[in-house]
This record gives structure tokens, sequence and C-alpha cells, in this order.
């Protein structure tokens, strides 16, 4: 088996230190690890497969060690520093919004769209989508496929690790003084976390969307390269630590019953279907740490002649992120 040399650009990150875990959970052919932050980030040590390996600061790598390149940082870092690492000969995998729109670069979910996957040589880059698509993709596609689907509102229940560790530190401490009955001061989010919901998820846009939400219209239709889809989203901020949830309402073209869905759910790769007495799934006790997306609550809608509700959960972290990013990175390598 052919190995790669891999560089993991913010590998101290959430993301990026969930992402070297699965890679070495997946036994994915490793010749050399390379992890890259940001210049103070640089110096400390990550352990991977039980060495200790030096994390390297991103302004100053030399791209020409690594063959391939997981992006895990946001989008100013990766529109800089990305298509440095393509020049250089990477195939790059990134997790940023920067390139999810780009005609030029494919966005995948491999359950979903991995026929795109060749696409890939116009920049020598690929797009992960974001961490609510994905699973709304994957949990969407064997329904499409069936009966398509004309219309979706989207309601998305998002933990803090979306935001990062600082966000995590803060729905901690506000929990903690809250119970302590002393004053917070909100600093990563708007208003107090804990104990609360926000409908704001990045920046409004002059819509009265956020991008968050923007995000899950324009990717969606990218991915199912169907730009009829019609979609209506709104973004929200829960007080959970790992885990999003997405209430999905779609209307098909035909009709489907949800014992018919059920059926197509029960078959599709990477579902975990829930079904009987408590038919959900949820983010602490199901989706965190674990790399289904989890589908339930599947009934029909009662005030629409074609109209179904599902109720989506997956890891943010996992699936949403990490995952997806290495399931594209193992189909590429067999075509490489």
């Amino acid at each position: 088996m052919n190995t790669y040399s891999i560089a993991v650009v913010g590998a101290t990150g959430l993301v990026g230190t969930t992402l070297l875990g699965l890679l070495e959970e997946r036994n994915f052919p490793i010749k050399k690890i390379f992890p890259l932050a940001s210049q103070q980030s640089a110096g400390k040590y990550i352990t991977f497969r039980g060495a200790q390996h030096a994390v390297e600061d991103l302004a100053t790598f030399d791209f020409s060690q690594t063959d391939l390149a997981f992006f895990c940082v946001g989008n100013d870092l990766a529109s800089e520093y990305a298509p440095k690492a393509a020049a250089a000969g990477n195939i790059v995998i990134d997790k940023s919004y920067y390139y999810r729109t780009h005609d030029d670069v494919p966005l995948i979910v491999p359950e979903v769209n991995i026929d795109v996957l060749p696409q890939y040589k116009k920049m020598n880059i690929i797009s992960n989508p974001n961490c609510t698509t994905i699973p709304i993709a994957v949990g969407l596609k064997a329904i499409y496929d069936a009966v398509g689907v004309t219309r979706m509102n989207v309601c998305t229940y998002q933990s803090v690790s979306g935001t990062g560790k600082d966000a995590i530190a803060e729905l901690t401490e506000q929990t903690r003084l809250l119970l302590d009955h002393k004053k917070i001061e909100p600093k990563v989010y708007s208003q107090q976390i804990a104990f609360n919901v926000l409908p704001h998820i990045d920046d409004f846009q002059e819509n009265g969307y956020t991008r968050e939400e923007m995000k899950i219209v324009h990717e969606m239709q990218k991915i199912f390269n169907d730009n009829t889809i019609a979609i209506n989203p709104t973004a929200v901020r829960v007080p959970v630590f790992c885990g999003h949830a997405v209430s999905v309402h779609i209307e098909t073209k035909d009709k489907i019953t949800a014992a018919d869905a059920c059926k197509l759910l029960a078959n599709s790769p990477s579902v975990k279907l829930f079904t009987g007495k408590y038919p959900y799934a949820t983010p602490v006790k199901d989706a965190a740490g674990n790399d289904f997306v989890h589908v339930g609550r599947v009934r029909e809608d009662i005030s629409h002649a074609k109209g179904l509700n599902l109720w989506i959960v997956s890891d943010n972290l996992r699936k949403g992120a990490a995952l997806n990013a290495i399931q594209i990175s193992e189909h590429l390598i067999k075509m490489i």
C-alpha cells in the first residue's frame, strides 16, 4: 500500500485534533505527519501513533514535504495557504467555507456525490461542507433519489463546539457562575449561552438570514447539483457541548409515506435509523463520539400532502467535519 505525507493545518484546534484522532483510528496510510498551526501554537507537541510530533508554524512550512493537506482553519488562512499547498503538489481538503461555492472546487459528501471527486484536478483543492449540511445531505440522499425534493424548511440546533474551544470554555464557565448566582460577561457569543438559545450563528446578511443559514442553502444545492431546491433555514446555537441536531421538513416531488422513507433510510450508508417508543437520537446520548448520521421522528406532514419531517443528529466534529474529510481522502487515494 502506498503511504502519504500528511499536513494537518490547525492541528491544535477542535477539528484538527479530532481529525488526527480519526487518522489514527482508521489506520490511514501515513508516511509522515506534519501538524501545523499559527506561530503561537508552534513548538507545542501532539501525540500521534504513540510518538510526539512538534507543531510547526504554518507561515514558514514547506508544503513540498507533503502530499495531502487537511485544512482545519478559517477563511483567512485557507484562502492564503491552501493555494500555496496546492501549488507545491498537495491535494488540499479544506474545511473552511472559502472554496465551497467556487465553480472549480468540488464540494463533497462521499455518500451523496463522490462522483464529482475527479474535479479536484482543476485546482488540487476539495471543499468539505458545513457541519450541518453534511448530515442533512446524508439523511436526505435516498429520499431525494427516490421521489425528489422540491422544498425544505431547516431548523438547526447547533452545539458550542462548532464555534471552538473558547466557546466550550465559555459555556462551562457561565454554567458554573450562574449556578453560583454570580454575574457573567459573555465574550464569545453576543449573549448568555448557558441555559439559553441564540437564533444567531455567524454574521447577519442583507437578506436577514445569517451566513450560517445561507451556507446550508448554497451548499445543499451544489451537493445535489440542483438549484431548484427551495431551502428556508434557521440556525440556532444551543447550550450543548458536542453534537448538532436538525429538524428538517421536506416537500417531495412525488408522494412518499413515512414507512417507505424509513425503508430507504434503513439501507442508507452512514445512517442509523431510530424507530419505536422513543424514535429519536440526541446529541449527548447518541451522536457525540460516533460516526453515524442519526435519523428519527420520520413522519408525514399533517399540513401538506407531499410533506415529510425528519430529525437528524450527528457529531459535528466527526461526521460534520473531520470524518467527512478523511472519507474523501480515502476515496482520493484510490484514484491517485
